[in-house]
């Protein structure tokens, strides 16, 4: 008896196997009841958001959490898509602009690009950072920033020889992100300017994960080439949650020193075009100039070089954006 019914069992769920479904294919599902259809639909889009909400839980489970940098009360990141856009200097001259229209404001320099830091050069800066005075047992001694121009800063160029290559894999730059987030005394600073290497990887991840970011700030020349690995960057901050505060279209125009004659090199208004796109904010134009890039060079950026300067003035107005912005997103 007990082997019949197996065998029935059995034969009865090959059955239901072999058999094709009514609502299987769309050929066959015209056949089945409107009310089925919907039905099953219904349970497909539940089945479907239950999944994705599952999923998103098990992710955040996974993330590390956020901690803010002590004594920093406003992280802006400055990124972009790809290299050679100028996004130091924009960093650079941003953090020397947003001090130069508020003096009472506080402002620090983290060049968190490990393999190719610039920040030393720019802010004309060499040497080791000290360590503060020993701290309780359960902390550990912190790098105290070097300063220039009244702007603390930090960076991995301080921490290794000018032209040692940093040929590190994944782990040992996510280790050092972290000591370079967490093992320096900044003191009290109203913003902290991050200089981000260029692109969308692990680097950009762990900083947005691992500390609030107030926002991002997306430098970019107009050239096409540029404009999308901008976008690219753009899109990354959106999906970690980083308020985008805007683009910044850089070397936007050259002017002749001789004749006065304006040339768009990379082309015209490609970063005002993509911010409309985009549905973000314009904050404004750089120009192609000599004087930026020799002062760069030099150690001594615009700002406090050529204070009087059109270009050093497009940078104060491009740090008054920014603060403008971030009133708006955090009010």
């Amino acid at each position: 008896m007990a082997q019949s019914t197996y065998s029935r069992l059995s034969h009865f769920l090959r059955l239901s196997v072999n058999k094709p479904s009514v609502l299987r294919t769309g050929t066959e599902m015209g056949h089945a009841p409107a009310c089925c259809l919907q039905f099953t639909r219904c349970q497909r889009s539940v089945d479907s958001k239950a999944l994705q909400e599952r999923q998103k839980q098990q992710m955040a489970r996974g993330l590390p959490k956020q901690k803010p940098i002590t004594g920093v009360k406003q992280v802006i990141v400055v990124a972009s898509g790809k290299g050679g856009v100028g996004k130091s200097t924009t960093a650079v001259n941003l953090a020397l602009g947003l001090m130069a229209n508020n003096p009472s404001k506080s402002v620090g320099l983290l060049d968190a690009d490990v393999y190719g830091p610039s920040i030393p050069k720019l802010m004309n800066l060499k040497g080791n950072p000290e360590l503060s005075d020993s701290m309780p047992r359960s902390s550990h001694n912190l790098m105290i920033p070097l300063t220039n121009y009244g702007i603390p800063c930090m960076s991995m160029g301080f921490l290794v020889e000018d032209v040692a290559p940093i040929v590190w894999r994944g782990l040992m730059v996510m280790s050092a992100i972290e000591k370079l987030l967490r093992q320096v005394d900044w003191g009290s600073l109203d913003y902290l300017v991050v200089d981000m290497p260029p692109g969308t990887g692990d680097v950009q991840l762990s900083i947005t994960q691992n500390i609030p970011v107030a926002g991002a700030v997306i430098v970019s020349t107009p050239q096409d080439i540029a404009l999308l690995d901008a976008r690219r960057g753009a899109e990354m901050f959106k999906k970690v949650h980083v308020p985008v505060l805007g683009l910044v279209q850089n070397m936007s125009v050259f002017q002749c020193p001789n004749c006065q004659h304006q040339t768009h090199i990379f082309g015209s208004d490609g970063a005002r075009q993509l911010a409309d796109t985009l549905g973000v904010n314009f904050l404004g134009d750089v120009p192609l100039h000599l004087n930026i890039r020799e002062m760069s060079d030099r150690g001594r950026p615009v700002v406090v070089s050529s204070p009087d300067s059109p270009e050093a003035e497009a940078y104060r107005k491009l740090a008054s954006a920014v603060v403008e912005r971030l009133h708006e997103v955090h009010t």
